[in-house]
């Protein structure tokens, strides 16, 4: 019992791939992975599992069934065999070349066939269609010499047989179509930039902190090779289920996440890792999350990496994915940059490494509230004390006309008593 379960395991995670919280806690995985766990999970929530849209390794984990129009597939069938795997791309590359060689070879033996060329094999004075061609065997060697083009010298048509020159057209023709077609698909599927998404590295988790005063969620990407990724840039997409004021359920909808893309901070000069930061503002979905409602969200950052491949021109895409878990509340990236005699080096052990810094642990949004009620007190207190200072001029002024009136007065009096 305790094997076959084991077997339902093993197959489970080969057909999906899995996050939570315990399997994280496995000796296999890195240190640095064990530690950046959120340690205030419920047991609930660490028995909860959570379904990748897109796995670690960019593959999506998406399985398209019950596709009834499969003929469409027919109709680009360059791209089909481009996206199959490896066995089966090779195995349709020698059943094509195996089955044409074949199909002209029985022909060529048919010809002769026909032609009775078999009953006269060691006859000088007859004329075959090819010479030296005896049986099955021989039509299928001359064959594969015709259509590779090999030409040993051994068997050759000869100018006796019309239709063995027409089926020679044909099948140099048809061989030049194969040939460009096979040898382009293979060239096409080895010259993929798939492989070249492998040395571009994103961060194991994604942290929030604080930067320049703003909460901020950031994640950070590297490019391992010498040559760089041209015109490089950078998208985000939360995926997180959702039901309409209407009542509809849409489930996995996808949100766009500004990681510049009005700055212009998306276009990556890629040169050394890179933090990306998306500002939480009051157009961030994660306006109204705070750390301890933050593990209790079901949702995935799914990253997107773009560029041209500089020494092919090819456009490559590199994907990434965090759940929950993956997202660390209080921490920072730490520095992999450092200068040294001349250049500036870049130490990849600590890429995936954070640290805790002094982060709030509200949202942005009581963030925000809380920084207006600070300044409200403020503002009552400096418009008090303009009004205070317009009274006490008020004052003053009026207690200047008076006595600028009771000294007219005055002068009034002393001008009527020196006429008397």
């Amino acid at each position: 019992l305790f094997s076959m379960a084991a077997n339902v395991l093993e197959e489970d995670s080969m057909e999906q791939d899995i996050e939570s919280p315990v399997t994280i806690h496995q000796p296999k995985l890195p240190k640095q992975a064990r530690e950046d766990l959120p340690k205030n999970i419920s047991k609930e929530c660490a028995k909860r599992k959570i379904q990748r849209y897109v796995r670690k390794d960019g593959k999506c984990n998406v399985h398209h069934g019950n596709v009834r129009e499969t003929y469409r597939y027919l109709t680009d069938i360059f791209t089909t065999l481009v996206d199959l795997k490896w066995r089966f791309n090779l195995l349709i590359f020698v059943m094509v070349y195996t089955v044409t060689w074949l199909f002209f070879g029985m022909i060529w033996w048919l010809i002769a066939y026909m032609r009775g060329d078999m009953d006269h094999i060691g006859d000088s004075t007859w004329t075959p269609c090819v010479s030296n061609l005896n049986g099955f065997v021989s039509a299928f060697l001359f064959s594969i010499e015709t259509e590779t083009t090999i030409g040993y010298g051994y068997r050759v048509i000869t100018d006796k047989c019309p239709e063995g020159i027409i089926l020679l057209l044909v099948q140099s023709v048809l061989g030049s179509i194969v040939n460009a077609f096979m040898v382009g698909c293979m060239f096409v599927k080895i010259s993929q930039p798939k492989k070249r998404a492998e040395t571009l590295v994103f961060s194991t988790n994604a942290v929030i902190s604080m930067r320049d005063g703003k909460l901020c969620l950031m994640f950070r990407v590297g490019d391992l090779r010498n040559s760089h990724i041209v015109e490089a840039s950078i998208r985000a997409k939360l995926i997180k289920s959702k039901q309409t004021k209407e009542g509809e359920f849409i489930p996995l909808n996808q949100t766009d996440i500004n990681v510049g893309y009005y700055t212009g901070d998306d276009r990556l000069f890629l040169v050394s890792p890179l933090i990306i930061s998306h500002e939480i503002n009051q157009q961030s979905p994660f306006w109204e999350i705070s750390k301890a409602q933050l593990p209790k969200e079901e949702l995935e950052i799914v990253v997107i990496l773009e560029g041209m491949v500089e020494a092919t021109g090819m456009t490559c895409q590199a994907r990434s994915s965090y759940v929950t878990s993956e997202i660390l509340w209080g921490y920072r990236f730490t520095p992999v940059l450092t200068l040294e005699d001349g250049f500036y080096e870049v130490d990849y052990n600590s890429f995936h490494e954070t640290y805790e810094t002094n982060t709030p642990v509200y949202s942005a949004k009581e963030l925000a509230e809380m920084a207006s009620r600070a300044e409200l007190p403020l503002t009552w207190s400096v418009s008090s004390k303009l009004d205070q200072h317009a009274e006490l001029e008020t004052e003053e002024e009026e207690k200047n006309q008076e006595d600028q009136n009771e000294r007219n007065g005055d002068v009034a009096n002393l001008e009527n008593e020196s006429k008397v």
